[in-house]
């Protein structure tokens, strides 16, 4: 596999390590930033095997940026409630959170409908989807999961030895449930979902998903990363955690990045089983990361509704802006449940990538089935407008 060719053979096929410093530092994330990326023989970021990703060298000359739309943030948050949290908190920093993580812990527990020894915080669900790779990989195993899919897990269990095997999803986009169910073998220690999905937007059915977790968290633990479902307006899903009640081997992710606006103060938690987070935190401790100021912005942003309220109409508005746009410029795009788009373009990735950088709209290239797509995230209605004009330019 590609994780784990040596140099001699990487360059004999093409696949390349590409320098820590040669690209730009959003493509990089998470505990493993200082790994490698390991490059195809066409110089693309190897994601999976069915995607590619297309960069831009650090030293790509580009204006000012205008509409930051590459790493799917919510630009209307952090909400007032969390930065007057932030504020009047900011004094005890230099206090280690004891009661005042118990006290975030209770109120997560309550919304979720669960006792509190359920729920395990961290510094974003990135942390979680790492610590959890690392802790069920260490001593190897494989684990199944959809392709095209978000990659921080799967990067994580690759790195201590673990294989992928690698599903690619169906022709809505959706995941292929039965394949994956197909996959599993005596090896198998996790099965992993992220619905809904990153990086195409798309969605599983809620009814499908639950039965396929019931049935198969009775052999192997089944993570769902739930980042976005909070985003889902319309979507025939539901979340995961009803399966704890009954006592499945369900392991569930959530953020406060999207729908809450938090992405630089690093706050996500994990629903599962008592038993198996005290198996995780046996190994790796994760809320010890997470910093006091922190804890106080997710309780007041628990409470804000009307923030929620906000980032998702705002959210669906401009989505709906964009996708009216891309239809009368002939765009098809998979249907978004999450607060960015993929659609396919009609030039290569790499061109793309550079022609709208330099009108300073960031936005991503990705090559699925060696065919060029863009995905951008929903910003500001200025934010889109602008993307949208610089698209048509682009002829």
């Amino acid at each position: 596999m590609h994780s784990r060719m040596d140099r001699r053979s990487a360059l004999k096929s093409g696949l390349l390590a590409l320098g820590a410093m040669s690209v730009a530092p959003h493509l990089r994330a998470g505990a493993f930033s200082d790994a490698p990326l390991m490059l195809d023989p066409e110089n693309r970021i190897f994601r999976s095997p069915m995607v590619r990703e297309h960069f831009l060298p650090e030293t790509f000359e580009a204006p000012q940026v205008i509409a930051r739309l590459n790493l799917n943030e919510n630009p209307y948050g952090p909400p007032e409630s969390a930065q007057k949290a932030v504020a009047e908190s900011v004094k005890y920093g230099n206090r280690y959170a004891g009661k005042e993580m118990s006290v975030l812990i209770d109120k997560i527990a309550k919304k979720e409908g669960l006792p509190a020894d359920h729920i395990m915080m961290a510094a974003g669900s990135t942390e979680i989807l790492e610590k959890v790779a690392l802790v069920l990989f260490m001593h190897g195993g494989n684990v199944v999961s959809a392709d095209p899919c978000f990659m921080s897990l799967i990067k994580a269990a690759e790195s201590v030895k673990a294989t992928w095997k690698a599903i690619p999803c169906k022709a809505d986009w959706s995941h292929d449930l039965n394949a994956m169910e197909a996959a599993i073998d005596d090896n198998t220690k996790l099965v992993y979902l992220c619905n809904p999905n990153n990086p195409t937007g798309s969605i599983t059915s809620g009814k499908d998903l639950l039965d396929f977790c019931s049935r198969v968290s009775e052999k192997v633990p089944v993570f769902i990363d739930e980042a976005y479902i909070e985003l889902a307006v319309g979507a025939n899903t539901q979340s995961m955690v009803s399966l704890l009640s009954q006592k499945k081997n369900v392991i569930i992710a959530r953020t406060f990045s999207k729908i809450m606006g938090m992405a630089g103060i690093r706050v996500g938690y994990m629903v599962a089983l008592p038993s198996f987070i005290q198996r995780i935190n046996s190994i790796a401790r994760t809320g010890s990361g997470i910093s006091y100021t922190s804890i106080f912005a997710a309780s007041a942003s628990l409470d804000d509704l009307a923030f929620q309220d906000k980032t998702r109409r705002l959210t669906q508005e401009g989505k709906s802006y964009l996708c009216k746009q891309l239809d009368q410029m002939g765009y098809q795009y998979i249907p978004s449940y999450t607060n960015f788009v993929i659609f396919p373009i009609s030039m290569p990735g790499k061109d793309f990538l550079a022609k709208m950088t330099a009108k300073g709209i960031a936005v991503r290239a990705f090559d699925i089935q060696n065919k060029p797509w863009c995905r951008v995230s929903i910003g500001t209605m200025d934010e889109m407008k602008a993307f949208v004009s610089a698209l048509g330019q682009l002829g």
